[in-house]
């Protein structure tokens, strides 16, 4: 069975934009709050994550300062461990040993600091940082 590489996430950055408007009648001109973008994922920074899996099944990834990762399942059994970079705009995992690394694309942070990551074989999870 495959080892699966999982994925680690920056905590979001949001942020709410003023558009000033304005008026042909008066001089003083009305702000409108515009909905805030999702903002876009810069890579991970050093964490622990949750990762769901598409089935719905959990595990963990911790990002240590060091540039290294570990992979965890759900019983906290480590599965895979090695190398990571954030690189190419892509957050990149080496697991020790033969295993081939392996890039993940990123999709824009969310409001509560989650996001999906999509594997070149097109899995996807969904990412969110762990809360202290």
């Amino acid at each position: 069975m495959k080892k699966l590489v999982l994925l680690a996430a920056l905590t979001a950055l949001s942020a709410c934009s003023q558009k000033a408007q304005e008026s042909k009648d008066t001089a003083a001109a009305p702000t409108e709050t515009a909905a805030p973008a999702p903002a876009a994922n810069p890579g991970t920074a050093p964490g622990s994550y949750d990762v769901k899996m598409a089935d719905g099944t959990m595990a963990s990834t911790v990002i240590n300062a060091d540039g290294t990762y570990v992979d965890t399942d759900a019983a906290g059994k480590t599965v895979n461990k090695g190398k990571f970079t954030h690189k190419d705009g892509k957050d990149c995992f080496d697991p020790d040993g033969d295993e081939a690394e392996v890039c993940w694309s990123l999709s824009p942070v969310a409001a509560d600091g989650s996001f999906t990551a999509t594997a070149p074989d097109q899995m996807a999870v969904t990412v969110t940082p762990k809360k202290s």
